[in-house]
């Protein structure tokens, strides 16, 4: 919880009720680790991590929101339901993943994404990792199967974090697209599009990720958050050099390809250049 939690919210409400089908959804076979994960968020998380926020309210048989005001059902009447309240109060997003009886590949089954970093939701419902993943660079070849056999061995209590970032050239929260680039669309972007933003609407986007299985159906729980620093207060608070390096990284590092894929092509130089102070914004 910080400071954007009225605003996000607000945000959040807005895409659940406008935008539905892009920001949330649930096969069937996912439904009861839904409503598992809501029952642990409401009777035991929010409350006890968040006690000026929530706060059970016995009386009621639900979970107050002291921001907003509302009553939260402790026993939502569905799955879908359980969903849009968890994307409505909590500002971070969540995918469940369960594995197939065949193959054993875990598989998008269900999902609250309002703020997607570039990827649409809804199309990588059903997929497996190895095809959701792929057109990341370096996935099939370094990744699949340390991958598989991680989320296959990952025990009950154990919560894995990780952090993710990128630049984007607008604060947009909710992105379906446009953030990854393929090789086939650099070229033209690089060219179209290298010049037509401005470093004042550039944001660093940071994820704060976490992964972590259900005790009762054994899903997986993806969840993350979405942080964004203007490019700006980067710099000014000494860290230009450091994102710099990491910029210059994206090529010269053990997969080339996450330059073009993080759509780089577009803003890397530019970027590069305004955080080593040798171009204004």
């Amino acid at each position: 919880m910080d400071n954007t939690y009225t605003s996000r919210v607000a945000l959040r409400r807005s895409l659940i009720s406008d935008r539905s089908e892009d920001v949330l959804a649930a096969k069937p076979i996912i439904e009861p680790s839904v409503l598992e994960f809501y029952t642990w968020m409401t009777r035991t998380y929010l409350p006890m991590r968040f006690p000026t926020v929530f706060m059970l309210s016995p009386s009621t048989d639900s979970l107050k929101n002291l921001v907003t005001g509302e009553e939260l059902p402790l026993v939502p009447a569905t799955a879908k339901q359980a969903l849009e309240i968890i994307g409505q109060n909590v500002d971070d997003d969540f995918l469940f993943l369960l594995p197939t009886a065949a193959e054993g590949k875990y598989r998008l089954e269900g999902f609250v994404t309002c703020f997607p970093s570039g990827f649409n939701t809804p199309q990588k419902l059903g997929m497996s990792l190895r095809d959701i993943h792929g057109p990341v660079p370096g996935y099939a070849q370094k990744l699949e199967k340390s991958m598989d056999r991680f989320f296959a061995t990952l025990p009950v209590g154990k919560i894995v974090r990780r952090a993710n970032w990128s630049i984007t050239t607008h604060s947009r929260l909710f992105c379906l697209s446009g953030i990854h680039t393929s090789p086939e669309e650099a070229e033209r972007l690089a060219r179209e599009e290298r010049g037509e933003w401005r470093i004042e609407d550039a944001v660093l986007r940071c994820e704060r990720q976490t992964l972590h299985r259900l005790p009762g159906t054994k899903a997986l729980v993806f969840g993350f958050k979405t942080y964004q620093y203007p490019l700006e207060d980067v710099k000014d608070e000494g860290s230009g050099e450091e994102l710099a390096a990491a910029i210059e990284g994206l090529e010269t590092g053990s997969i080339p390809g996450m330059r073009v894929y993080k759509s780089a092509v577009v803003w890397g130089d530019k970027t590069i250049a305004f955080l080593r102070g040798e171009r204004d914004a």
